[in-house]
């Protein structure tokens, strides 16, 4: 399988409380994963590879879910490797020997 070309890990923060957080991350993270490339959730980010591009598009769209789901704002948090030449580590190469 070859490497992607970047990965990208999101944390979504929509300004409101509660249960209403959970819903609002929860229809992000079913965006994400509706997407359908490689990706991992983890308790406070969610990590996504492929396609720089294709993942700045998804990164954007984060966002504006927040705001449709009726966040009035959100805040986030996003880390990008990106190596178009050689590649990036895969999610699986970096997670998988610790969830044996």
């Amino acid at each position: 399988m070859n490497q992607p070309e970047a990965s990208v890990a999101i944390q979504v923060l929509p300004d409101v409380q509660g249960e209403e957080l959970l819903r609002i991350v929860d229809e992000v993270i079913a965006y994400i994963k509706s997407c359908g490339l490689p990706t991992c959730v983890g308790p406070f980010e969610t990590t996504i590879e492929g396609d720089y591009d294709k993942l700045m598009d998804i990164v954007k769209q984060c966002q504006k879910i927040c705001i449709q789901a009726g966040a009035p704002s959100v805040m986030s948090y996003v880390k990008i490797a990106f190596n178009p030449k050689d590649g990036v580590w895969s999610i699986d190469k970096k997670v998988t020997k610790h969830h044996s």
